[in-house]
């Protein structure tokens, strides 16, 4: 039996000598390869292992919607049973790590590259996904452990190696090693990048960019750095490291606040834009159709319409809606393995309400309100698609999203992308809180508890160099590793879909008989 220590050792090792060799090049190939097909395998294990579970467990994201709808109410609490959170705080742990800088910047970036038709694979992504949220989470609370301390301990990687068994140890410690990895970039700095990026921008609207503050000195040929952006990694870290320190409960009751606060907060001013433009969000809607399958060709280039180009879109709003609602990725099933619950399938059903909150919702009022108000020009897509003699600024990531908001609030307020900057810094904190509990108990189950205070270190460390980091360095690492950590999440998914399916048909017979 492999040693999970060693292993990992091992497993790190081997990766960060391929990045010393290759650099992430050899890692974003999870997005692209293999090479005899013209179909990337990320897309194809995603959308196949989602479509797979929604056929195999009658479309539980339908049938089973209202009934997670009453557990995350309340109506099948109790506290006696074994677990950390309930089933309310379990759900808006998990959603602070996923409605975050994905539905403000990532969708911004599915538009800026694919265009308005990435955010209709946004919504397939999502729609199939809920039934991977559904399977993976059940399956973390069927398998969870708990620790010395009598605290929960679940996610894959006890899926993997309680519900597969012994042997498949070695893919229990590869889905960990990349959920260690992934901790550090897509649920941290990346995070910290597009809150320090934001606050960066306000302050530069204020002084100026020459000022001591906001000059960005060269410290290599691919890296600058400000002041401003330094005292805003200080700050981020101080903060998470505040909460971060106090463990999962304290994770639960800050997380349990902001979610829900943060989210009324974007989702009210998204509508008062909508309702403002509202003659133009049906042809929003047509934009958002006709693009997702038939994109305009580059000015000067191949013919519209061609495959290349829909796969383009394709994979943009694939990429964003995984780094949106996490579904399928297996760092979710670890928020929701702490629930107070004896029965997996009813914390399941509360996990399939995420991608719809997620990304069907709040990603959508996003791509709504960048289309609507015609922010969308401002990107490379319109600039190489539409109209190459378009002279305004490029925006990407949370300041295109802040430029729409500018735009859509201008009737009401003077400062509607100022909504965006509180919006990044709750929504960024609450993320990078959340991700450092994935990260820990991946450390745990890798190392034990006694690795864990040096995994916070380096964890609030990385705050800090990714608000001083470059934007495509950061996602393009991100993106792999989350990419990575997916693979063995749904290999588990589809081995153990028979031992789900009986789980689920089980608990709902009993139900109905009550």
């Amino acid at each position: 039996m492999i040693n999970k220590k060693s292993g990992a050792l091992v497993f790190f090792a081997f990766v960060f000598g391929l990045l010393a060799i290759f650099g992430v090049d050899l890692f974003e190939s999870v997005w692209s390869f293999p090479i005899f097909s013209p179909v990337p395998l990320m897309i194809i294990a995603l959308l196949g292992t989602g479509i797979y579970t929604t056929i195999n467990l009658n479309f539980p994201q339908i049938r089973y919607l209202k009934h997670g709808i009453k557990v995350t109410k309340g109506d099948y609490d109790d506290p006696n049973e074994e677990g950390d959170l309930n089933h309310f705080q379990a759900l808006t742990t998990a959603l602070s790590a996923t409605v975050g800088i994905g539905n403000i910047a990532g969708v911004a970036t599915a538009i800026y590259y694919g265009g308005p038709g990435a955010l209709f694979w946004m919504w397939i992504t999502a729609f199939f996904g809920s039934a991977l949220k559904y399977a993976e989470c059940t399956l973390a609370v069927e398998y969870r452990d708990f620790d010395s301390k009598g605290m929960t301990a679940g996610g894959p990687m006890y899926t993997i190696e309680k519900g597969l068994g012994q042997q498949y140890r070695w893919l229990a410690i590869i889905f960990a090693g990349f959920a260690v990895i992934c901790s550090f970039a897509t649920g941290n700095a990346i995070q910290s990048f597009t809150l320090s990026d934001q606050i960066y921008s306000e302050v530069s609207q204020i002084v100026g960019t020459d000022h001591f503050l906001t000059t960005k000195h060269d410290i290599f040929t691919w890296w600058t750095v400000s002041i401003q952006q330094i005292i805003n990694g200080i700050f981020i870290a101080f903060i998470a490291g505040l909460v971060i320190v106090g463990g999962i409960k304290r994770i639960g009751n800050v997380t349990s606040f902001l979610a829900p606060f943060m989210a009324a907060i974007y989702v009210i001013s998204a509508l008062l834009i909508l309702l403002y433009n509202f003659a133009e969000v049906p042809a929003s809607f047509g934009k958002i159709i006709s693009m997702a399958f038939n994109p305009p060709a580059a000015i000067g280039g191949a013919a519209g319409g061609t495959f290349l180009l829909f796969m383009n879109t394709m994979l943009w709003g694939v990429k964003r809606g995984l780094y949106s609602n996490e579904a399928g990725q297996g760092s979710a099933p670890i928020a929701h393995s702490t629930a107070k619950t004896d029965y997996p399938v009813r914390e399941g059903v509360v996990a399939l309400l995420e991608p719809f909150i997620d990304t069907i919702i709040i990603c959508t009022l996003t791509g709504l309100t960048i289309i609507s108000t015609g922010a969308w020009q401002h990107t490379e897509f319109y600039l190489t698609r539409i109209d190459p003699n378009f002279t305004g600024e490029l925006l990407n990531g949370s300041l295109l999203t802040s430029e729409a908001f500018r735009l859509g609030l201008s009737w009401i307020l003077p400062f509607g992308d100022k909504i965006i900057t509180l919006g990044v810094l709750l929504f960024a904190i609450s993320t990078v809180i959340s991700w450092s509990f994935y990260g820990d108990r991946a450390t745990d189950y890798l190392f034990g508890e006694k690795a864990i205070p040096f995994y916070k270190g380096f964890y609030i460390a990385f705050v800090f160099i990714g608000a001083v980091a470059t934007l495509e360095a950061i996602w393009a690492f991100g993106d792999a590793a989350l990419g990575f950590m997916t693979f063995p999440n749904l290999i588990s998914i589809i081995l153990l879909s028979g031992t789900l399916k009986k789980m689920t048909n089980d608990y709902f017979l009993n139900q109905k008989s009550k």
